[in-house]
């Protein structure tokens, strides 16, 4: 006779979310698909793991975030029922960037740690937790750091962001994998004095957010999550407030750009209550992306308050010389237009990029170029604007070969799709036939 107990947690999750056996199942077997580890499970399933079988340990993750998804708020293991999966050394700051990067440049390895879920339900390290700690960090080591470490450091990122923002991540990423294992790692390990050792802490967290950045364009989400915790592990360890914050901001542009809103605007409220006395900039800079956030959540009015904070906060700044994340009136423009277009003004979302393109400087990534080039393409042709369309897809697609982003790639193989039903049109027939070729 069986003993087993039904799983009330789980069950009571289940009522809660309103669903029946059979969407409880599409929506877990759809997020193993986002994994790229697809799963079929039916009604059946579902009915099993609420009187009390377990569930695969790699059907858990699955169930934990549908559920997130669905109420809108973090839902954990203990929640729903199921052990806590143990933690491990990799799971200690230096230890698991060495193992995240070690997988990342691995040619054979890169498509397991790539297939991780993106988790609106993700667990981020608060300031107080992590600031000033950093467990895994063991000096005693014949070998010793200086401060012309840390600048080359700094200096090797900056080289692989400005590779990044000219031809794409897919092939600075690893670059930049290699560099954090093989370089960075150790100097984490060394001996140094205690300047040298938050501002290499600090060098370190900027390096692991650009490498997450660089797993977004690839749209490798769950992977850009694990660098962006490290990096915030990283930054806490070092004291380094504004790269924390730049952080937890660029997870809520992820998140937003997922369609996650509510996460979108957890993440970037937190950003902004964590910023230290920010400058006007700053200020700026962490008010844009609660904008853009509140917009994805639905919230209109508190996206719009947000909007007059970010230009009356620009007003007020100083020169763009060496600003924080690039921040300029141009990227305010192109995130009114974010703004507008989630709240369904896509008139005015067309206008604000254009605004963008015409206060763009040479400072500028080209990859963000064809990105944003390619959404004014899709928006126009959304309001009817044919010719203009394929006008500005035009301008893509002769930049494109040289570009080598994932994110200006599934822009680039969406054009044909979108123009198959006006190929009558010589016009768009001939950017129809050049997007064929090029995805």
């Amino acid at each position: 006779m069986s003993t087993r107990k039904p799983n009330e947690r789980l069950a009571r999750l289940h009522r809660e979310a309103g669903w029946t056996h059979r969407q409880f199942a599409q929506l877990v077997n759809r997020l193993g698909t986002e994994r790229g580890t697809p799963t079929a499970y039916q009604r059946p399933s579902i009915s099993q793991w609420l009187s009390g079988q377990a569930p695969k340990e790699e059907t858990r993750p699955l169930i934990v975030e549908a559920l997130s998804r669905r109420l809108r708020r973090p839902v954990t293991y203990a929640d729903a029922g199921f052990p806590t999966p143990p933690e491990d050394s990799a799971t200690r700051t230096v230890d698991g960037l060495i193992d995240l990067g070690s997988q990342d440049m691995s040619p054979s390895r890169r498509g397991i740690v790539g297939a991780g879920l993106f988790s609106v339900a993700l667990t981020v390290p608060n300031w107080p937790d992590i600031v000033g700690r950093m467990e895994a960090t063991q000096a005693g080591t014949s070998q010793r750091v200086g401060m012309s470490d840390v600048r080359m450091v700094t200096s090797m990122t900056e080289r692989i962001s400005e590779l990044d923002d000219q031809f794409g991540g897919r092939h600075a990423r690893p670059m930049a994998a290699a560099f954090l294992v093989n370089t960075v790692a150790p100097y984490l390990r060394a001996e140094a004095s205690e300047e040298v050792r938050k501002a290499m802490l600090s060098a370190a967290a900027f390096l692991s957010y650009l490498t997450g950045y660089m797993a977004v364009d690839e749209g490798l989400q769950g992977l850009a999550q694990r660098y962006y915790v490290k990096a915030l592990e990283l930054a806490g360890a070092s004291a380094d407030h504004m790269t924390y914050c730049h952080v937890l901001r660029g997870m809520s542009v992820q998140a937003a750009d997922l369609g996650h809103g509510t996460t979108a605007a957890r993440l970037a409220d937190a950003a902004t209550v964590a910023a230290p006395s920010p400058t006007p900039r700053m200020t700026a800079f962490l008010a844009a992306q609660q904008a853009h956030a509140y917009a994805v959540a639905g919230e209109r009015v508190h996206a719009m308050r947000s909007l007059r904070d970010t230009e009356a906060a620009m007003d007020k700044a100083e020169s763009a010389a060496g600003a924080f994340g690039g921040f300029s009136p141009a990227t305010v423009a192109y995130t009114v237009s974010q703004v507008r277009y989630a709240l369904g003004d896509v008139p005015g979302s067309i206008s604000s990029l254009k605004l963008h393109f015409r206060l763009r400087d040479s400072h500028d990534s080209q990859r963000s170029r064809l990105r944003f080039g390619a959404m004014l393409a899709e928006r126009q042709l959304e309001m009817g604007h044919l010719e203009e369309a394929c006008s500005a897809w035009s301008q893509v697609l002769d930049q494109h070969p040289a570009m080598h982003s994932g994110r200006v790639d599934r822009h680039v193989a969406s054009i044909s799709p979108l123009l198959k039903p006006y190929r009558a049109n010589p016009m768009a027939r001939a950017i129809y036939d050049r997007a064929v070729q090029a995805a």
